[in-house]
């Protein structure tokens, strides 16, 4: 199962059930995919063809909604 905790545009920000504990979340684009790393700090740890000025962009988003990612990730994981 992997929830969608948010969409914009063409980017899909989700998280899979069945992965490591540290928290992170997992974009989708029609581009290619890539994961950060939510702590301790907003940090790209993957990419999978995402262009560098998309990358620059989630980042972003990511770092505006980090603590909402964070209140859903241990709502999903029963934190």
């Amino acid at each position: 199962m992997s929830p969608t905790f948010f969409r914009h545009r063409s980017y899909r920000f989700y998280v899979n059930s069945r992965e490591e504990k540290r928290m992170h979340i997992h974009v989708h684009t029609p581009d290619g995919e890539a994961k950060y790393w939510l702590e301790p700090l907003v940090e790209l740890a993957v990419n999978f063809g995402i262009k560098n000025y998309d990358l620059k962009e989630i980042e972003i988003i990511i770092m505006e909604k980090q603590n909402e990612f964070k209140d859903l990730w241990k709502k999903h994981f029963n934190q």
